[in-house]
């Protein structure tokens, strides 16, 4: 495994993706299948694990609950916030927060949002080490303590 290399702030990571939802992501219903969603939320953690880790090899090693609160309507504009709440040795903790925005009215209401964990790897896909996360605002040590907690929990699981 890589040294550590020196801290990141959480802003670093920040990733924002939009997509257009059209015809094809389409269930029956007429609304966004929760498989393409869960792809962009996929895209969004990548591309904030990758900021942080400086790295473009970076794998999902796993998805947090994800719960479908709001339907998102073919023709909606789907916004992806993500970053990186934490980061261990190797791996990164990623919040994606999705929302769905009218183009005929500009509202804007958040669907769903989850947490993926992202891990780097080496090109023989060993687990390599990422810079430490330093938050700095309130609310970013508040999601770093959290992020920290529901690891030691797995980990004590595991």
């Amino acid at each position: 495994m890589s040294q550590r290399h020196s801290g990141k702030h959480p802003h670093a990571s920040k990733s924002v993706l939009s997509s257009l939802m059209l015809p094809q992501d389409a269930n029956p219903r007429g609304y966004v299948f929760g498989g393409s969603v869960l792809k962009l939320i996929d895209n969004a953690a990548y591309a904030a694990a990758c900021r942080h880790a400086g790295t473009a090899a970076c794998v999902t090693a796993s998805f947090d609950r994800v719960d479908f609160t709001m339907p998102i309507d073919i023709g909606e504009l789907v916004i992806l916030e993500a970053q990186v709440h934490f980061a261990g040795h190797s791996s990164m903790q990623v919040g994606v927060n999705v929302f769905a925005e009218n183009l005929d009215t500009g509202k804007r209401r958040q669907t769903n949002s989850c947490l993926v964990t992202m891990v780097a790897v080496d090109a023989q896909g060993r687990p390599i080490g990422v810079p430490p996360l330093i938050p700095e605002t309130e609310e970013e040590k508040r999601l770093f303590k959290e992020a920290l907690e529901r690891r030691q929990k797995k980990i004590k699981r595991d």
